[in-house]
Order: structure tokens, then sequence, then C-alpha cells
């Protein structure tokens, strides 16, 4: 008659995860929600090795066996890898998820082919090669799995500096819906969380180096948010733990926008 709520047990105890961009930020917040939900094996993965090593050692003090593995999204056969590698230490991968990427700054009237390729490399074409390899894997060992990946509501339309950033979040948007319905019948389920303007180490270097901001840039943006915040990466990760578990059932091919302001709405 299916799974019963009493029958799941705790969220993640059987759990082998992976996630990217894993030593900061989204990623970080994601991969200490999985251990707190029972996830006692995990690999994070990053480009700068001593920042990943040292958030891995952090992370093994809550009682999981994390592992740093270098990678960068812009080489598909790193994206692939990272994959191959989690299944070989861990005998399987159960979840995926994607927060890794780049938000560099640039616009219809000024971005340059070099840029978009960039970002595309990183945002979009790495994770899809990524979540193949995942499938592929899930699909030969005969087991359930569940991808999630980080957009941004930029996918919608985004700022006007926001032309390859947005294109390649828009990307994964339809990428998350085309490989959901293509991979239902191997119960690999495939979603996504659409965040607005987050708060992280990341939006703090980017606000610094592309918009001039000064120390006190987030008090002042969170002063007019309607909600007196800007998005927290431990909130959004909560979410992120319950798609990748087995409490989210049956659903796929969702995008959850995680959001105070609402797609479509103009000021009254």
């Amino acid at each position: 008659m299916g799974v019963r709520m009493a029958e799941i047990g705790q969220v993640h105890d059987e759990t082998v995860a992976l996630v990217t961009g894993g030593a900061q930020g989204v990623g970080r917040a994601i991969a200490e929600r999985l251990i707190k939900d029972g996830c006692r094996q995990l690999v994070i993965v990053g480009r700068d090795v001593a920042k990943g090593e040292k958030a891995a050692s952090e992370l093994c003090s809550s009682g999981a066996e994390v592992t740093f593995f270098k990678a960068d999204l812009a080489d598909v056969n790193a994206a692939q890898s990272m994959i191959d590698h989690a299944v070989s230490t861990y005998g399987k991968l159960d979840a995926l998820a994607l927060a890794a990427g780049l938000s560099d700054r640039g616009g219809v009237l000024d971005a340059t082919p070099a840029l978009w390729d960039q970002l595309m490399n990183v945002n979009a074409r790495g994770p899809y090669f990524a979540i193949q390899r995942f499938a592929q894997h899930a699909r030969e060992n005969r087991h359930q799995a569940a991808c999630v990946s980080i957009l941004s509501v930029a996918a919608y339309v985004g700022q006007s500096f926001l032309g390859p950033y947005s294109a390649s979040k828009a990307a994964m948007m339809n990428v998350t819906k085309n490989a959901a319905m293509a991979l239902r019948s191997d119960r690999v389920r495939i979603n996504a969380i659409a965040p607005g303007w987050m708060d992280t180490e990341g939006e703090d270097a980017v606000q610094k180096k592309w918009h001039g901001a000064g120390e006190s840039w987030l008090r002042e943006a969170e002063e007019n948010q309607p909600m007196g915040m800007l998005v927290k990466p431990a909130h959004l990760a909560v979410l992120a733990s319950y798609l990748l578990g087995k409490q989210s059932g049956v659903m796929t091919g969702a995008i959850v926008d995680f959001d105070q302001y609402v797609p479509g709405s103009y000021p009254e």
C-alpha cells in the first residue's frame, strides 16, 4: 500500500549525499542540514582545496564521514568524476545537491562570448552532465535517488546586468523538468529551488566587487526588504533536505520559488 509516514524513520539515515559548493554559503548550509537530518556519508565538492578540506573537517565533528573532492563544474569530466568518486567511495549515491555556481555580471549590451560560455558551463552544462552520471549510476544499481539544484528567481527575467547568468539558470529550470520527466520511471527525482536575493559569503563578495558596496550593505539591504531579511541559507537548506529525502515522496519536476517577492506581481 505504499510507504507510510511511520515507516520513513529519520529523513537521511541511509543517505549517501554529494553537495557541490559545500564549503560555504548555500552548499555548506545544505551539508549541515543533511547531517542534522541523519546523513552520515557525504562528499562536498569545490575548487578551493584548503577551504574544502577545512569545511570537511569541521563537518566531520558533527558525527558524519565527510570527504572533499576537488572539481570545477566548468569541466564536464570533473563534473562526472565527482559522481564516480562518491559511488566508488561509498558504494552508491542517493542524494545530489547542486549548489555551486557563478554570478558574474554582464548584460545584453556588454556581455562577452567568454562570459556567456563561463556562466553556461558552470551553471548549466556541468550540472547537466553531473545529473546524467548520477542518474546512470542510480539506474545501474536500481536504487531510488533524488537531486535538487539551486537556481534563482532571476531565471524568470533577471536584472539587466544578469543576462547570461539568468539564461544559465533558465536553462537549468528546463533541465529540471525535462530530466524529471525522463527519469521518473527509474524513480530518480529531480527538483529545484529558485531563491531570491541571498545573504551569503559569495553575495558579500559580489556586492563589493561589482557594486562598490560597503561593509554595511547587508544591514541596509535588509532594512528595505518586506520581511526584514534576505533569504538565509539555513532556511533554504531545510527545504533542500526535504526534497532530497523520503518524506517528499513522489515529488519531482518542481521549481520552488524561495523569496519574499512574487514573480509577476506589481507595486500597488
